[in-house]
């Protein structure tokens, strides 16, 4: 059974290594969601389906023509994400009355973890950073990736039929994921999908396990994927579609509970470790030391899909 990072910190006896899980899993919105499943070695080899096996109708005393399925192989490996932080022994004994320097440094640097995951989780390419692994615009392809049009199409445009042209491209790319989770955008889209949905009177929105206030379209939660951790959104306004240099995606993910389930799943080996490594030898700094070992798989045909073009406007 996949673990979130929050059910997993429920369980861990290491209060520091406790309370930087949390950080990261209640800290963004990919995290508190994904599952992980825990694969020995450094890499995770599966099978998926490719072409399904003939059947067919027969008459009495005929044969079966016989025939086969055929599938293909997939490796996803795992990579190394963390990060130390260092604090001065002066500053922590002169300054922590106000506020606990490790304790501060820690959760920054948690807060970093879980946004650098975030992003390869979106703009992951191992063609660019060989220490990342792909993510979803590197690996969504053919039909699932839908375009809004071939210079894209506005949200809200016109007022009329524009955000009903936005809302079919949006079932059509839901379609392409059974059983959906959860939609991501950036806040420029999320903002006029807002004003859409109040313009046309179909604002829907619920609170979820965190108690954040969630948009939900036809009981999908759609949310702000956020920033990466330089402060620019994880997925740019910034992206061409024809003549449009101003366009965004929308990606759906349905998550998978188990290694082998139809949907997206986390994979990772030893957890998540969290080290006080105390006072180094070269310097009069404590230091603290976050690793990670993971990575995320992609099963079965239809585990997400990518809609393209969206125009914040």
């Amino acid at each position: 059974m996949a673990l979130t990072l929050a059910q997993a910190a429920s369980q861990a006896t290491d209060q520091l290594q406790r309370g930087v899980m949390e950080v990261i899993a209640t800290s963004g919105v990919v995290l508190d969601r994904l599952g992980f499943e825990t694969i020995v070695g450094n890499s995770y080899k599966y099978w998926m389906e490719a072409t399904l096996p003939g059947s067919e109708f027969r008459a009495v005393n005929s044969a079966y023509a016989e025939s086969t399925g055929t599938t293909t192989s997939a490796t996803e490996s795992l990579v190394i994400l963390g990060g130390d932080s260092d604090v001065d022994r002066f500053l922590q004994i002169t300054r922590s009355n106000l506020l606990d320097q490790r304790a501060t440094q820690t959760s920054m640097k948690a807060k970093s973890v879980q946004a650098n995951f975030s992003t390869s989780f979106i703009n992951g390419n191992t063609g660019t950073d060989a220490n990342a692994f792909n993510g979803l615009k590197t690996r969504l392809s053919g039909a699932q990736v839908f375009s809004m049009g071939t210079n894209g199409a506005p949200i809200i445009g016109n007022g009329t039929t524009d955000p009903h042209v936005f809302m079919d491209a949006l079932d059509n790319m839901i379609s392409l994921v059974p059983d959906i989770d959860v939609l991501y955008c950036n806040s420029f889209v999320l903002s006029k999908y807002r004003s859409m949905a109040r313009r046309l009177t179909i604002a829907n929105q619920t609170v979820d396990s965190l108690g954040r206030t969630v948009d939900l379209y036809n009981g999908v939660p759609l949310v702000d994927i956020g920033n990466k951790a330089d402060g620019t959104p994880i997925i740019p306004q910034t992206e061409t579609q024809g003549t449009s240099n101003i366009a965004s995606s929308i990606y759906g993910v349905h998550f998978g509970s188990t290694l082998g389930d139809q949907g997206v799943v986390g994979i990772e080996n030893g957890g998540m470790t969290v080290m006080d490594l105390g006072q180094l030898e070269t310097k009069p700094v404590l230091r603290t030391r976050i690793e990670w070992f993971c990575g995320v798989a992609l099963f079965g045909p239809k585990p997400a899909a990518r809609l393209t073009g969206v125009l914040a406007s």
